[in-house]
C-alpha cells in the first residue's frame, strides 16, 4: 500500500515560505546558483505534463541534513521524497481533469501574504530587492507557479480527505492498538490564553495620514494619474509598485470598510479618505466581472511611534479585574475585546499547530511568553505587557496561565487531543492512500533510470 508521507508534503510547503533566507532558496529563485549547477540538472519524472526536477529532490534532501544536525539519515530517503513530490504532482495533474482551481485572487492574496513575510523577516522591501537583484514583482512571478501547484494540491488534497472525521471510539481504539512500551512521554504543557489590545494611533498623527492622502487625492482630480502616486506614496508593498492595482476579488474577501467605499462607486470613481485596519485608502473603482471586482488603492499608515498603548493598557486593566473577581470570564473577555481573532475564537488561548489544541509544549514556548508565567501561578492573570504583533504594530496584552501539566506518558484522558489528530492523521493517509491506488493508473508516468529502484506509486507489499 502507498504511504503518503505528508510531513514530506508539508516540508516543500514550508521550504518554499522561507525561500528566500538560504542558498538553496536562492538556487530556487534563479539567483546565486552556483556556476555549472544547471548542468547538474534535470526532469528526473513526469506525471502528465507534471515534472519533478533533480534540483527539487536535492533541495528538500540538503533541508532534511541540515535539520539533522549531523544525524543519520534514512538511506532512501531521497526515494521518499520523490515519491512524496509525485504523489503532490498526480494531484496538481487530476485537479486538472477534475476541475479543481484556485482563484487568482486567492493566488494573490497568498502571493501578497508571502511577500509581506519576507519583508518582514528581511527588514525591509528595499533590502530585499537588494538581495536578490530583483523587484518585488519580479519576486513574486518567480514564485507564482510554485505557490499556484501547493495552493492547487492543497485544495484536491481538500476534497479527498475534508470530511473525514474520527469517533471517540476510533481514537481509543487506535490508542490501544500502541504497545504500551512505546507509548510516547510528554514534557510540561502549560494552556496559555490572551488578550490583545492594539495602541491606538494618537490623532495627531491620523489628522496628517488623512490630509497628506486628501492633498493626493486632490493632485489626482487636478489631473495626475493614480497609479504614478500610487507609485510614489502607497505603503502597500504588494500592490504599490503595481500602479495600487490589487486585482479581482469577491464579496467578503477583503476588508468590510474597504469592500463598502468600493461598493458605493462607479468604474473610474474615486473615493474618499477611509480607514481600515490596515491604515487609510484611496479607492479608485475599476471594474465588475460576474461576482467580482477589482479596484486600485493609495495605502498611508500613521508614522511608527505615533502610538498610544496607554489607552489599551487602561482597558485591560479592567478586564483583567474584572476577570479576577468572577464577574467576566477569560473567554468571553477574548471573544470581544482581543484583536488576534484566531485565539479570541478559541477562548483566548493559543493553539498547537501540531494538533490543535490548547496544550503547549513549555520547551517549544515564545521566549516572551515563557518568562511572563514562569512564576505565575495556575489562574493568574499577567498584568498588561507591551506587545508587537505579527504585522509589526504596537499593542498591549494580558497573559493567563490556565494549566500546567507535569511530564507524563501519552494516556486518553490527558492527551486526548493529540492522540485523536494522530488517528485522524492515519485516516486521513488510508484515504489518500486508497486514492492514489485507484488513479495512479490514470496519468503518463515516466521516471528517469537513476531514480527506478525508488519505485514511485507502485504498492508497498
Amino acid at each position: 500500500m502507498l504511504k503518503l508521507k505528508i510531513y514530506l508534503v508539508a516540508l516543500l510547503c514550508a521550504f518554499t515560505l522561507l525561500l528566500g533566507f538560504s542558498p538553496i532558496a536562492q538556487a530556487q529563485l534563479g539567483v546565486g546558483r552556483p556556476r555549472g549547477q544547471e548542468l547538474l540538472d534535470g526532469i528526473i519524472v513526469k506525471v502528465d505534463n507534471q515534472i519533478v526536477l533533480r534540483s527539487d529532490v536535492e533541495n528538500i534532501y540538503a533541508q532534511e541534513l541540515q535539520r539533522a544536525a549531523g544525524k543519520p539519515l534514512s538511506p532512501n530517503l531521497r526515494c521518499k521524497i520523490l515519491s512524496s513530490l509525485v504523489l503532490s504532482k498526480l494531484m496538481i495533474a487530476k485537479a486538472e481533469t477534475d476541475s479543481v482551481t484556485v482563484s487568482d485572487s486567492q493566488l494573490n492574496n497568498e502571493l501578497d501574504r508571502r511577500m509581506a513575510y519576507f519583508v518582514q523577516q528581511i527588514g525591509s522591501e528595499k533590502k530585499l530587492e537588494e538581495m536578490y537583484n530583483k523587484p518585488v514583482k519580479a519576486l513574486k512571478e518567480d514564485l507564482r507557479g510554485q505557490v499556484k501547484d501547493q495552493l492547487t494540491q492543497q485544495k484536491m488534497q481538500e476534497t479527498i480527505t475534508g470530511k473525514i472525521a474520527v469517533t471517540p471510539r476510533e481514537v481509543s481504539r487506535y490508542f490501544n492498538k500502541v504497545p504500551k512500551d512505546s507509548l510516547p512521554y510528554f514534557s510540561t504543557e502549560v494552556e496559555v490564553g490572551q488578550i490583545i489590545v492594539p495602541a491606538q494611533v494618537n490623532d495627531k498623527a491620523k489628522q496628517a495620514t488623512i490630509a497628506k492622502l486628501n492633498d493626493i487625492r486632490a493632485r489626482i482630480l487636478a489631473g495626475e494619474k493614480f497609479e504614478d502616486l500610487a507609485k510614489q506614496y502607497s505603503e502597500d508593498p504588494g500592490s504599490g509598485k503595481e500602479g495600487g492595482y490589487l486585482g479581482f476579488f469577491k464579496r467578503r474577501e477583503l476588508v468590510p470598510e474597504y469592500e463598502a467605499a468600493a461598493m458605493r462607486l462607479e468604474p473610474g470613481q474615486m473615493s474618499p479618505v477611509v480607514e481600515s485596519q490596515f491604515g487609510f485608502h484611496l479607492i479608485r473603482f475599476i471594474e465588475r466581472k460576474g461576482d467580482s471586482y477589482s479596484t486600485r488603492h493609495i495605502l498611508l499608515k500613521p508614522a511608527t511611534g505615533s502610538t498610544d498603548a496607554s489607552v489599551a493598557a487602561q482597558k485591560l486593566g479592567r478586564l483583567r479585574r474584572q476577570i479576577l473577581a468572577d464577574s467576566l470570564s477569560f473567554a468571553k473577555a477574548a471573544k470581544d475585546n482581543s484583536s488576534d481573532k484566531e485565539s479570541a475564537g478559541n477562548g483566548g488561548l493559543l493553539k498547537n499547530r501540531q494538533d490543535g489544541g490548547s496544550r503547549l509544549p513549555l520547551d517549544k514556548l515564545d521566549p516572551a511568553i515563557f518568562f511572563a508565567i514562569d512564576t505565575m501561578k495556575v489562574g493568574h492573570i499577567s498584568p498588561p505587557l507591551p506587545y508587537r504583533t505579527d504585522d509589526g504594530k504596537d499593542a498591549m496584552r494580558v497573559l493567563w496561565l490556565k494549566s500546567n501539566t507535569p511530564p507524563h506518558q501519552a494516556n486518553l484522558t490527558d492527551d486526548y487531543q493529540k492522540i485523536a489528530a494522530a488517528a485522524l492523521s492515519e485516516k486521513k493517509n488510508k484515504a489518500l492512500d486508497e486514492w492514489f491506488v485507484k488513479n495512479r493508473s490514470t496519468v503518463y508516468l515516466e521516471v528517469a533510470p537513476e531514480y527506478a529502484e525508488c519505485k514511485v506509486l507502485e504498492a508497498e507489499n
